[in-house]
């Protein structure tokens, strides 16, 4: 998915005995690292074709929490990737019973809190040449409070190979072994039945054994195409009833897989679990269950979520991160009132005309990752410290050009060029405004979008495309109404002398945005990545006050040319030094 490691070290540790791995620096934020990664081996040697298990141990702060291999309504399990010598097979990660974590705004989340032990067994060949075997693995995670972070280390573990081998670290693989979900249990212990409805499936437990267990709920494990919200418990005389509701365009899908689980307290340490798998239980009524799968649940479904999308896209112009430029978008009308409609008209098509072409570049972008099998999310490139950079960077310049420090300009000839395609006026720029109206608005889109695009990012290809058409035409709605009738327009202000100084005025909703952008690069990299940023962009204003002054079109070609290789030179030079 959109996990990128920031920090890669390994300090290799042999201990004779022991085995404990090293310890590597992952995520540092407010100076404590977030997560410390150790792997570590259930044996003291290797045996040649003799399964053993090793697990890599998470230590999160407090209050911070990674995630289960479902994290629920957002997140991103742990991966690891094993680099292991030609021969070696490892087996699927055996993952503890999570916690069910509510967040702000109802976001219920699966994970772990404190340490996690995510354990695996390894199959070495029967025959091993070296004396000691290096175990090598890659750990990506996110870890999260209030705000996400991604991080991951390489992890190493040299094991020596022997005829026979001792056990080690026993108290923590038996305390997370305890931890794992059971399998399902005899018939006479426990059942399960299914049976559904057209946006909901109802698991029926029954079961004696959990009636001394106060705490019970059901964690749903949902393939790709199925989208799951919060399961409701219900209890009864003789065992519960778990109603778990669904999106999804499958019309067979009659059960989950997931796991049961019951303790004295919803947190405690003495929680069970059994897993139970999609095909261990029994369809309550087939013929019912049936019918209900095919009826229009897809389409019913799909309606709804693009009234979702088209209102969420209407509600993005109300957002902080995108009302500096639509600012931009109503000093333009504001500029453009006295003249014509069908000028007005094209300005105002234009600027829709940013907004799809950003929309559903996006969305053909996630069919093709969906299609080479990644994982996708909304605003994932928002996790990307470089683009966040990028971003300030642009949004640094915007408002130096509001300002007055530099203009916009074009070459004689690519300026006519431009005019004779856009009208003869700045549609161009228009279209520019939405393009960067909507990447802005792409960070502030999770509590207005989140249910919808993600019910998208489960369908299918054209699915994707009508959810993002819906949310840019939801965006583009007050412009083209604004736009279409000249009457309302006429009602702006005459263009003046004040429209420098609203134009300058705001530069000041753009340096907000920045300050954002800063904040969520400082919480990403640390206070530090935000220092050499603002060194970054103190170059990058220099360059654009040279630009202002010096590349003026009485300037001679020479002068040119010089300025333009000293403006490079401070842009590349400061990327260079401080970004790097």
């Amino acid at each position: 998915m959109f996990v990128q490691p920031f920090r890669r070290a390994a300090v290799v540790v042999l201990l004779a005995c022991s085995l404990l791995a090293a310890p590597s620096d992952a995520q540092v934020y407010e100076g404590r690292e977030l997560v410390k990664a150790e792997l570590l081996a259930k044996t003291t040697a290797i045996v040649p074709g003799q399964p053993f298990t090793v697990g890599v141990l998470l230590k999160m702060v407090p209050h911070w929490h990674t995630y289960w291999k479902f994290p629920g309504d957002a997140g991103i399990p742990t991966e690891i990737k094993w680099k292991l010598p030609e021969g070696w097979k490892v087996g699927e990660i055996q993952w503890p019973i999570p916690l069910k974590l509510v967040e702000p705004g109802d976001i219920q989340i699966y994970g772990y809190h404190d340490e996690v032990l995510l354990m695996q067994e390894i199959t070495p060949p029967p025959s091993i040449s070296d004396a000691t075997v290096k175990l090598s693995a890659e750990a990506d995670w996110l870890v999260c409070e209030k705000i996400c972070i991604p991080g991951g280390t390489a992890l190493e573990l040299d094991v020596p190979v022997a005829g026979s081998a001792a056990a080690a670290n026993e108290e923590i693989f038996h305390r997370y072994q305890r931890a794992l979900p059971q399998p399902w249990p005899a018939a006479d212990v426990a059942t399960a039945e299914w049976s559904r409805a057209p946006t909901e499936l109802t698991l029926r437990i029954k079961s004696s054994a959990l009636a001394n267990h106060p705490a019970l709920e059901f964690l749903p494990f949902p393939d790709e195409t199925v989208v799951v919200a919060h399961p409701t418990t219900e209890r009864t005389a003789d065992g519960a009833i778990f109603r778990i509701p669904i999106e999804t365009s499958n019309a067979k899908l009659s059960a989950l897989s997931g796991v049961i689980v019951f303790g004295q307290t919803p947190d405690g340490p003495d929680r069970n679990a059994w897993e139970l798998g999609a095909q261990q239980a029994t369809a309550a009524d087939t013929k019912s269950a049936a019918a209900s799968a095919s009826s229009p649940v897809a389409g019913g479904g799909l309606a709804k979520y693009l009234l979702f999308g088209l209102l969420g896209g209407f509600i993005l112009n109300l957002m902080p991160c995108v009302l500096p430029v639509i600012s931009l978008k109503i000093f333009g009308f504001v500029q453009h009132a006295g003249e014509s409609r069908g000028h007005i008209l094209r300005s105002g098509l234009a600027f829709i005309a940013g907004i799809f072409v950003w929309f559903l570049g996006v969305a053909v972008l996630l069919i093709m990752l969906q299609r080479a099998g990644n994982q996708i999310g909304w605003a994932v490139q928002f996790t990307n410290p470089y683009f966040v950079l990028a971003l300030c960077a642009v949004v640094f310049v915007f408002a130096l050009n509001l300002f007055g420090v530099f203009e916009f300009t074009l070459p004689q000839s690519a300026n006519r060029s431009v005019m004779h395609v856009t009208g003869g006026s700045g549609h161009l720029a228009s279209f520019f405004q939405g393009l960067f109206a909507t990447v802005l608005g792409t960070s502030c889109t999770a509590p207005v979008l989140g249910v919808a695009v993600g019910f998208a990012l489960s369908q299918s290809a054209l699915v994707i495309l009508l959810m993002f058409t819906a949310i840019a035409a939801g965006m583009s709605a007050p412009y083209l109404l604004l736009s279409a009738q000249p009457a309302w327009v006429k009602l702006l202000p005459r263009p003046g002398a004040w429209m420098e100084r609203l134009k300058q005025l705001m530069g000041f909703p753009m340096l907000a945005t920045l300050v954002f952008l800063l904040y969520v690069l400082g919480e990403q990299r640390g206070p530090l990545a935000v220092i050499w940023t603002l060194c970054f962009l103190l170059v990058l204003g220099l360059a654009a006050w040279m630009k202002g002054a010096f590349l003026v079109p009485t300037a001679s070609t020479r002068s040119r040319v010089v300025v333009v290789v000293l403006l490079l030179a401070l842009v590349l030079g400061g990327g260079h030094y401080f970004i790097r």
